[in-house]
């Protein structure tokens, strides 16, 4: 990168240390970082209304010129009212500004000025509170806004970007090799960026940003590339063709199409000079430890190991029962590693799979610590891979000789998020339930039937059947939601009176959650209250019914993970959503899940209503945050940036060719060159 954008912004004229220090709030500290501070919207006045025509109580522009002033007027202390008469020489209007008396006095009588704001009142006496204002005679007549923290206004902020743009016109750089360019027909970037901040016109910002989104994906998928290409360089353990007949006739139970070819692309995978880095994506209870079963069998035939990470320890406990049962019968020993066992079980298993007794373990975070060694790990499987950090996926990796990584997802996620947060991966995707499999009832309530709904859940129980009722709280910090210790007491003295309740949340340590879901699956729990953490890991199969209090705080996704915990055997199964937020957007949501048991359309609305952003909760996935590209909006430049990135590394792997060099400089900055590293697969 050219050393003066490099610079810290105290380098640019009015920004001293103070100043600087805002600007670090919002996470720029350099003049380049500054120049990518993207507008979040803008104001156009190109198009203003006359003032007759304005819409009452809405956002609209309209031009005109200020014929009176009256005198202060002082309300009480500490407020201030100013007001004005303005005129398009049709229509009046009151200007009204509250305690801005530097303002009052830019309005100049007789000159013509923009006003953008909300128009009140009546046709005879219409009024606009704290208008922002424009002289008529400013050449921008569409404004940027942007995003703004303590100590710093959207004027501060544009002159600093002009002072920014004039750095970067005295360093214009291209990062685009000519034949992109020339291919997209894209704009140059010092034309990009100073449309972006202050455009001609609006066709003039559309270009810009088409050109600035395309780049950001560009960087992003030349990482991810980078990332897969660099594993593919380096030899993983080259498995051989093994005779899976043994593993498939054990089961008890026909596999999938889709768990077949997920089972055949591992295998597949695995017998390459590269190591296997394939993602299977499947719905709730689609059956993905079944295929990660298979790929471990597969394994244990070479002779090598398998490591399965979990976020969780309930998580853990259930993929180390359901491969105990699927693998032992065959001969494959099993283990378990977690940080609640005692030090002398852990020390038996690090024992155990140093010395090759163990063929698979399964366990959390424990899996990665210095003292755990195995004899021969080939292939590293994690569940839920968003939850871990990147530090723990390469050090479990860095445990065997460069191993198959497979990684497993049971969000499903919409395919042009799956492309940015596993474009280093393979994808085989599962999208056909195991027979028996029943869909799940869905029925979104107000709180008015919660009675009813209690009605149902007993019936449930009295045929011996299991149900949970889930809440979003742990503590009573909000007066509004339920707090599950105290709810869990109520129920059980009330509208649950006489059956066994118990209380799952996750403050609990990793015994009393093992103890809580080893009761329930033995039923000796008719109904579990419950946070999230039943989100994932539970596997109940006389569990059929479900409540789900205050549904409209959650996402579509994570609803649709919790339903999952129900409908898991052989009997009908029913989830409940209580809510009392009837809005039009909350209705809208649970309509969308009680319409759908298909995970991949929930997802791909959840993604359309709350942006890539938030669609895991947090921002847990690691990928870099983008600073211009929108997921929901912006697919076909996504693929149309993976197609170039792609014969981008096609002719030059490593990005080591003259014109790709601000190209590399972008892809580090942007991973912070850590991300790369850390997995072991990058400069």
């Amino acid at each position: 990168m050219i050393s003066e954008l490099t610079k810290s912004v105290e380098y640019l004229k009015g920004i001293g240390p103070k100043r600087a220090e805002c600007y670090e709030k919002m996470g720029i500290k350099t003049v380049y970082d500054l120049l990518n501070h993207f507008p979040r919207n803008y104001i156009d006045y190109t198009d203003p209304v006359p003032i007759g025509k304005a819409p009452v109580n809405e956002p609209c522009i309209v031009k005109g010129r200020v014929v009176k002033k009256f005198p202060e007027a002082r309300i009480r202390e500490g407020l201030s009212v100013y007001k004005a008469i303005f005129t398009d020489d049709v229509t009046d209007l009151v200007i009204v500004i509250y305690n801005s008396e530097y303002l009052f006095k830019q309005l100049e009588p007789d000159k013509e000025y923009y006003l953008c704001g909300r128009i009140t009142g009546k046709r005879v006496r219409k009024e606009m509170n704290s208008p922002i204002v424009l002289s008529a005679d400013t050449e921008e007549k569409i404004q940027p806004v942007y995003r703004l923290t303590e100590g710093l206004s959207q004027s501060m902020l544009r002159q600093t970007i002009r002072n920014a743009l004039t750095v970067f016109n005295r360093n214009i750089y291209e990062p685009l090799p000519k034949s992109v360019m020339q291919e997209n027909s894209f704009c140059s970037l010092d034309y990009a960026m100073e449309n972006i901040h202050f455009p001609k016109d609006m066709h003039a910002c559309e270009l810009a940003k088409h050109r600035l989104v395309f780049d950001e994906l560009l960087v992003l998928q030349l990482g991810m590339l980078l990332m897969k290409g660099r594993s593919r360089d380096r030899s993983g353990c080259v498995l051989k063709k093994v005779d899976m007949s043994e593993y498939y006739n054990s089961l008890p139970f026909k596999l999938t199409d889709g768990q077949l070819g997920a089972i055949d692309d591992c295998i597949n995978d695995m017998q390459r000079d590269f190591p296997m880095n394939r993602l299977v994506q499947g719905d709730v209870g689609s059956g993905k430890t079944a295929v990660a079963a298979g790929a471990a069998y597969f394994v244990y035939k070479n002779g090598c190991q398998t490591a399965l990470m979990a976020p969780t320890e309930i998580l853990a406990a259930q993929h180390y029962d359901t491969l105990k049962g699927f693998l032992e019968p065959l001969g494959v020993k099993v283990a378990l590693l977690t940080g609640s066992m005692t030090a002398k079980q852990k020390k038996s298993v690090k024992e155990g799979l140093e010395s090759g007794e163990y063929s698979v373990a399964v366990g959390t975070h424990a899996l990665v610590q210095q003292s755990t060694k195995f004899s021969d790990l080939a292939l590293v499987i994690t569940d839920e891979q968003h939850r871990f950090g990147v530090e723990q996926r390469a050090v479990l990796a860095s445990k065997g000789n460069n191993p198959h990584k497979l990684v497993m997802s049971a969000t499903p996620i919409p395919r042009t998020l799956a492309l940015m947060i596993y474009g280093d991966l393979d994808i085989s995707i599962l999208k056909e339930l195991p027979k028996g499999r029943q869909p799940i009832e869905t029925y979104a309530v107000t709180g008015k039937l919660r009675e009813r709904a209690f009605n149902y859940v007993r019936q449930h129980l009295d045929e011996g059947r299991q149900g949970y009722i889930v809440c979003p709280m742990i503590e009573e910090n909000d007066r509004e939601l339920q707090d599950v210790k105290t709810y869990a007491k109520k129920l059980s003295e009330g509208d649950f009176k006489g059956y066994n309740i118990g209380l799952l949340h996750g403050r609990m340590n990793g015994a009393q959650k093992e103890q809580i879901m080893q009761d329930f699956k033995e039923h000796k729990i008719d109904l579990l209250v419950s946070t999230t953490v039943v989100e994932v890991g539970v596997d109940v199969p006389n569990a059929t019914v479900m409540v789900i209090e205050n549904a409209d705080r959650f996402g579509l996704s994570q609803l649709h993970q919790l339903r999952g915990r129900v409908g898991r055997g052989q009997y009908k199964s029913s989830c409940i959503l209580i809510t009392d937020n009837v809005n039009e957007e909350s209705v809208k949501r649970l309509k969308i899940l009680s319409k759908t048991t298909d995970g991949f359309k929930i997802s791909e609305e959840d993604l359309k209503l709350r942006g890539p952003g938030d669609f895991f909760g947090s921002r847990q996935h690691g990928l870099p945050a983008l600073k211009i590209a929108d997921m929901s909006q912006d697919m076909d430049v996504l693929r149309d940036a993976q197609n170039a990135a792609k014969k981008i590394i096609a002719a030059d792997p490593l990005l080591e060719h003259k014109e790709n060099s601000y190209l590399r400089e972008l892809v580090d900055k942007l991973f912070e060159k850590k991300f790369i590293r850390q997995l072991g697969k990058c400069d």
